[in-house]
C-alpha cells in the first residue's frame, strides 16, 4: 500500500528513531551543485594521496544522480557513536594503544547497514519506489548531503556536526526514486571557531573546510599500505588506528544527550589496550581480536606496523624487548618500523650491534635506511 509523502516521512523517522538512528534528513538528489568543483579541485591538488578509488570514481562521486540517473530524493540518516570520556586524555598514556572511537565497536558498516536495509524496505512498501542502500561503500558524499538534509553541517576538520551529537555520527544513505519532501539544509554553524584546525598535530587542514590527507594521521594510520614517513611517526604518539584530536576538541561535543541505550557502545577491551598485549600478538590471535571490527581490514602487518610506532613513541625501555623481537619479521613493514622505534628506545651501543647483525642480509632496500638518517624529520618537508 502506498501512502502519501508527508505520512510517509512521518513514519520513515519514527522507524527511524526505533531502529537506533539518532539523526534523520531528507534532501534532494542535485541538491549540491556545488559538489564536483570542490572535488575536481581536491583531487587536482593531490589531497586524496594514494586512495586512488576517489579519482577514479570521481565521475560517479559528483553527484547522487551520477551514481544512479534515476534518483530523486535521499534520506539521510546518522547514528551516535560518542563516547564516554574524551579520548585525547589517552595520549598521555604512553603505554596504552589508542584506537580511534568509531573502531572500537563492531565494523559500523554491518551495524549501520542492517538498520538501514529496514528502513529502506519500509520506503520501498510503502511508496513503491525504488531504492539503494549506501553506507560509505559506494561514491557518494555523505558528509555534504547530511548537511543538505539537515541533520548537522560540516566543520571546519571537514566532519558532520551535529548540535546534539557533535562531531560523532556514523551516515547512512538511502537513495530513492520517490519524491519525497525535503527538509531544510542546515547552516554552517563553526563561527570564528579553530579548535579542531589548531590541534591537528601535522597541519592537516590548509584551511578551513579542506583537508590533506597526505598529512593526516587517520590516513597514515588507516588507509597507507606503505611505510608512515618518519615525519609522521612520532606525531602518531600512541594512536595505532585512526586519530579524533579534531573530532574530541569540538566544543558541539558536549549537548551530547543521546540515551545510553540507543547510543553504540565501545567494547572495554577496545578502549585502552596495553600496547605490551597488541605487540604479542600473531596473525590468529590479531584475527581472534578483532573479528567483526573494522580494524581487521587493516591486516597483521600494518597494524603491526603501527603498534611498532606507538611502542617507538612510549619512552618505556621496558617495551624495548618487544620491538627488538620484531627485528627480523617476516614483513617489511613490521620490520621496518621496529628498527625505527628500537632506534628510539635503545642505547647507542646497543643499536650499532643490532645494525652490524641485521643491516647487511636486509634484502628490502627501504628497510635497510631504517637504520640511518634523520629519525624525526619535519613533515612539512615531506608534502608541501
Amino acid at each position: 500500500m502506498t501512502i502519501g509523502p508527508e505520512p510517509l516521512v512521518a513514519e520513515l523517522r519514527a522507524r527511524a528513531t526505533a531502529l537506533g538512528f539518532s539523526a534523520f534528513g531528507i534532501a534532494p538528489a542535485d541538491a549540491r551543485p556545488d559538489l564536483p568543483a570542490r572535488l575536481d579541485a581536491a583531487i587536482a591538488r593531490g589531497w586524496h594521496g594514494d586512495m586512488d578509488w576517489m579519482a577514479s570514481t570521481a565521475a560517479r562521486r559528483k553527484s547522487p544522480r551520477g551514481l544512479w540517473p534515476e534518483a530523486r530524493s535521499l534520506v539521510m540518516v546518522g547514528m551516535n557513536y560518542g563516547p564516554a570520556e574524551d579520548p585525547m586524555k589517552l595520549l598521555a598514556e604512553r603505554e596504552k594503544a589508542l584506537i580511534s572511537v568509531f573502531a572500537r565497536n563492531r565494523d559500523y558498516h554491518d551495524i549501520v547497514k542492517g538498520r538501514l536495509k529496514d528502513l529502506a524496505g519500509l520506503l520501498a512498501r510503502r511508496s513503491g519506489a525504488e531504492v539503494k542502500v549506501f553506507v560509505d561503500t559506494a561514491p557518494l558524499m555523505e558528509k555534504p548531503f547530511g548537511e543538505a538534509a539537515g541533520i548537522g553541517w560540516q566543520g571546519k576538520h571537514t566532519v558532520l556536526v551535529s548540535r546534539q551529537f557533535g562531531s560523532w555520527l556514523f551516515l547512512g544513505a538511502i537513495l530513492t526514486t520517490a519524491e519525497l519532501p525535503a527538509d531544510a539544509p542546515h547552516a554552517q554553524s563553526c563561527g570564528t571557531c579553530r579548535r579542531c584546525l589548531d590541534i591537528c598535530p601535522t597541519d592537516a587542514f590548509p584551511a578551513p573546510f579542506q583537508l590533506d590527507a597526505r598529512k593526516c594521521l587517520a590516513y597514515w594510520s588507516v588507509e597507507a599500505k606503505g611505510q608512515i614517513p618518519r615525519a609522521y611517526r612520532a606525531p602518531m604518539g600512541n594512536r595505532v588506528f585512526g586519530c579524533d584530536d579534531c573530532l574530541a576538541v569540538c566544543p558541539w561535543n558536549k549537548f551530547a544527550s543521546e540515551t545510553r541505550e540507543a547510543k553504540l557502545q565501545a567494547r572495554a577491551d577496545l578502549v585502552a589496550p596495553d600496547l605490551a598485549g597488541l605487540a604479542q600478538l600473531d596473525a590468529a590471535g590479531f584475527g581472534k581480536l578483532f573479528a567483526g571490527s573494522t580494524i581487521k581490514r587493516l591486516g597483521h602487518a600494518r597494524f603491526l606496523r603501527n603498534v611498532m610506532i606507538a611502542l617507538g613513541n612510549s619512552a618505556s625501555g621496558r617495551l624495548l624487548p618487544l620491538v627488538e623481537s620484531r627485528l627480523d619479521h617476516a614483513d617489511p613493514l613490521v620490520r621496518g618500523a621496529a628498527i625505527w622505534a628500537f632506534r628510539r628506545l635503545a642505547a647507542p651501543t646497543r643499536i650499532a650491534a643490532a645494525r652490524a647483525h641485521h643491516r647487511p642480509t636486509e634484502s628490502d632496500p627501504e628497510v635497510a635506511n631504517e637504520w640511518v638518517g634523520d629519525l624525526t624529520p619535519r613533515f612539512e618537508d615531506i608534502v608541501s
